[in-house]
C-alpha cells in the first residue's frame, strides 16, 4: 500500500504546512509568499487565475466580487474586472484647468475683453490660476506657486470646488520642487473643501509616502482605490507597496518578540508524513523499547535506555510534542550516541515553532558531521534548503538541494522536495524530472505521482494548451485510481477541476479528501470556498470554514479566509479580529507580514468609511 501523506504541497491552494518547510504558510507550497503559487497562475504575490494579476491585499479592500482563495492567491469569479477607463500608470502631474491660450495682458487682464476692474473675484482667481498653469507647463514652478497663491487669496471662500482646485494645483507645483510637507498641507486643504477629490487624495498619499507616514498614505490611497473602483494601476501599485512595507515592519517587530507556538498535531503529522527517508520520524525500534512494552499493543513505548533522544522519540509517538526540544537538548548536552539525531530532531521542531534562527546552527552541525548517517545529513540539507527558500534566498536553497542529491543520490525525498522547489521557481521541466526520479526510486510514491501530474497540468493551463490540459486531467484520473488512499491526489485534482469550472466533480473530490483525512482543516476551507464560487452559498461556505476552525483552532489559513470573507460582507471589525488571530498563529515572518497587510488594508477601509463615508460594494 502506498504511503499516504498529508503533504501540503498537495494543498497548494492553501497555505498549509509545506512538506519541506515547517513553519511556512505562504503561497505555493508554503515556501515563499512572493513566488508564484503552484496552485494558481497568480501574479503580483497572489493574483487571480483569470489573469487579473490583482494583489492579495486588494480583496481586503473589498473588491465587490465573489472570490475564491487558493494557493495563497485570490481568484475573482463571476464578472471579469472591467478595463480601466482611460486610466493607466502615467503620472498625474498636470495641474487642473487650462492655461491661458496667449500671454496675459498687462495688469493681469484676461481674454473676452474684460479689464481687471470689470472681472469678478472668481474670474480674477481663475485668471491667476491659468497664468500659474502656463508657468507650470513651462517648468517654472516658483512663479506658478505665486500665481496659485494669488488665486487662493482672490477666490471667494464659498467657492469650495474652485478653491480646492487652486490648492491642489499649488500642491502639484510643490511636488515638482519635492516640498513634501507643503504638498501634504495643500492637499489637505483641497480635500477639506472637496472630500472626494481623487487628485488631491492621491497627491497627498504620495507626499505621505515621501514623509514616511505610511498609515496616512495607506488611508489616502485606499480612498483613491475605492473612488476609482480599483481601475487605476498607479494607485493600486502604491497601495500594494505601502501595505507590504507596513506588513514587513510590523511582522519584524512582532515575530522577534513572539512566544513560540507549537502547531497542531495534524500539522506536525502532515509535515513528517511527507518524508519517507527521515530517520527521526520513524517509530522506535524494538531494541529501543523495554521488554514489558513490547507486549503492550496500542500503548506508548517506554525506552529501554536513559537517552534524551529516545525519550523525545517516545513523546513523538505519544504526540506530546512540547517536550521534544527539551529532551533532545539533554541528549545533545550529554553528547550521547544519538547526538546527530537529536540535533536534527531539535532543529526540525525549532522550524515547526517558527524559530529558524535556533534551527540553523543545529542543521549546520548535522551537515558537517561526516561520521553521521548520510540520510540524516541529506535530510538536514533538505530542511535548511527549504528554510533558505522561505527567507527568499533561492540560490542558497538550490545549492543545498543539489548537495543533498550529491550526498545521497538514492534518497527519494531529495528529488520529491527539490521538485516542489522547482515548481515554485517556475522550472517545471526540471521539476518533472525530479518527480520522475523520485518515482523511479519509489514507484509507490503516490505524492510524487500526483504532484508530477499537477505540475504538468499547471504548465498546460498557464500555457493555454487544451490538449495538454486534457492529458493532465486524464493523468489525475489515473493517479486516484492507482492510489485511491492518497488524499493529495484528490485534492490536487479538485484544484484542477475548479480551474476548469467542473465544480460538482471538484466538490466530490474534496469529499473524498475529507473521508480519508477527516481532521484536515484546510480541506474544509477549500470546500467552503468552492461553495462561494460554485453556488454563491455564503452560509454554507462559512459553515465549512467554521468547521475547519473547530477541527484545528490553530489553522491560520481558516482565520485568514474567514477574515477576507468578512471584509467582503462589510463586517470590517470581525475581519480585523480574524486577521489578528491568523497573525498570532503565523508560522513565518513572511506570512505574518502578509497577514498584517490584509489587516491593515481592512483597518484603512474602516478609517476611510469614517472620514469620507466610502464603502466598496459587499457580498
Amino acid at each position: 500500500m502506498p504511503r499516504v501523506s498529508a503533504d501540503p504541497f498537495a494543498r497548494s491552494l492553501a497555505r498549509c504546512p509545506s512538506p519541506h518547510l515547517p513553519g511556512a504558510a505562504a503561497s505555493g507550497a508554503g515556501i515563499m509568499a512572493a513566488s508564484k503559487p503552484v496552485g494558481a497562475a497568480a501574479a503580483g504575490g497572489g493574483g487571480g487565475g483569470g489573469g487579473s494579476g490583482l494583489p492579495r491585499w486588494q480583496v481586503a479592500l473589498a473588491l465587490g466580487a465573489p472570490l475564491l482563495l487558493g494557493a495563497g492567491a485570490l481568484y475573482l469569479w463571476g464578472r471579469r474586472r472591467r478595463p480601466a477607463r482611460g486610466k493607466g500608470p502615467s503620472e498625474r502631474k498636470t495641474p487642473e484647468g487650462r492655461a491661458s491660450p496667449g500671454p496675459a495682458a498687462p495688469g493681469g487682464s484676461q481674454p473676452d475683453g474684460l479689464g481687471h476692474e470689470e472681472m469678478s473675484p472668481l474670474d480674477r482667481a481663475q485668471a491667476a490660476k491659468n497664468k500659474g498653469n502656463k508657468y507650470f507647463k513651462a517648468g517654472k514652478y516658483e512663479p506658478a506657486i505665486q500665481c496659485y497663491t494669488e488665486a487662493i487669496s482672490l477666490c471667494p471662500p464659498e467657492k469650495n470646488f474652485d478653491l480646492s482646485t487652486f490648492y491642489q494645483n499649488r500642491a502639484a507645483a510643490y511636488e515638482q520642487l519635492q516640498k513634501w510637507k507643503e504638498v501634504a498641507q495643500d492637499c489637505t486643504k483641497a480635500v477639506e473643501l472637496n472630500p472626494k477629490y481623487v487628485k488631491a487624495l492621491f497627491r497627498r498619499a504620495k507626499a505621505h509616502e515621501k514623509l514616511d507616514n505610511k498609515k496616512e498614505c495607506l488611508e489616502d490611497v485606499t480612498a483613491v482605490c475605492i473612488l476609482e473602483g480599483f481601475q487605476n494601476q498607479q494607485s493600486m501599485l502604491l497601495a500594494d507597496k505601502v501595505l507590504k512595507l507596513l506588513g514587513k515592519e510590523k511582522a519584524k517587530e512582532k515575530y522577534k518578540n513572539r512566544e513560540p507556538l507549537m502547531p497542531s498535531p495534524q500539522f506536525i503529522k502532515s509535515y513528517f508524513s511527507s518524508f519517507t527517508d527521515d530517520i527521526i520520524s520513524q517509530p522506535l525500534l524494538k531494541g529501543e523499547k523495554s521488554d514489558e512494552d513490547k507486549d503492550k499493543e496500542g500503548e506508548a513505548s517506554e525506552v529501554k535506555e536513559n537517552s534524551g533522544y529516545l525519550k523525545a522519540k517516545q513523546y513523538m509517538e505519544e504526540e506530546n510534542y512540547d517536550k521534544i526540544i527539551s529532551e533532545s537538548t539533554k541528549e545533545i548536552d550529554a553528547k550521547g550516541k544519538y547526538m546527530a539525531e537529536a540535533l536534527l530532531l531539535r532543529a526540525t521542531f525549532y522550524l515547526l515553532i517558527g524559530n529558524a534562527n535556533a534551527a540553523k546552527p543545529d542543521l549546520d552541525q548535522v551537515i558537517r558531521m561526516e561520521e553521521a548517517n548520510v540520510k540524516l545529513r541529506a535530510n538536514a540539507l533538505i530542511k535548511r534548503g527549504s528554510m533558505y527558500m522561505q527567507q527568499q534566498q533561492p540560490a542558497f536553497s538550490t545549492q543545498d538541494f543539489n548537495m543533498a542529491a550529491d550526498l545521497d543520490p538514492q534518497n527519494a525525498d531529495v528529488y520529491h522536495h527539490r521538485g516542489q522547489l522547482k515548481i515554485l521557481l517556475d522550472q517545471v521541466e526540471d521539476a518533472v524530472e525530479d518527480f520522475d526520479e523520485c518515482i523511479r526510486l519509489r514507484p509507490d510514491s503516490a505524492l510524487a505521482q500526483a504532484q508530477k501530474c499537477f505540475a504538468l497540468y499547471r504548465q498546460a493551463y498557464t500555457g493555454n494548451n487544451p490538449l495538454q490540459v486534457q492529458a493532465a486531467m486524464k493523468g489525475f484520473e489515473d493517479v486516484i485510481q492507482t492510489f485511491p488512499r492518497c488524499a493529495e491526489g484528490y485534492a490536487l485534482y479538485a484544484q484542477a477541476l475548479t480551474d476548469q469550472q467542473q465544480f460538482g466533480k471538484a466538490d466530490e473530490m474534496y469529499d473524498k479528501c475529507i473521508d480519508l483525512e477527516p481532521d484536515n482543516a484546510t480541506t474544509y476551507v477549500h470546500k467552503g470556498l468552492l461553495q462561494l464560487q460554485w453556488k454563491q452559498d455564503l452560509d454554507k461556505g462559512l459553515e465549512l470554514i467554521s468547521k475547519a476552525i473547530e477541527i484545528d483552532n490553530k489553522c491560520d489559513f481558516a482565520y485568514e479566509t474567514m477574515g477576507t470573507i468578512e471584509v467582503q460582507r462589510g463586517n470590517l471589525d470581525k475581519a480585523i479580529e480574524m486577521f489578528n488571530k491568523a497573525i498570532n498563529l503565523a508560522k513565518s515572518e513572511m506570512e505574518m507580514a502578509h497577514l498584517y497587510s490584509l489587516c491593515d488594508a481592512a483597518y484603512a477601509q474602516t478609517e476611510v468609511a469614517k472620514k469620507y463615508g466610502l464603502k466598496p460594494p459587499t457580498l
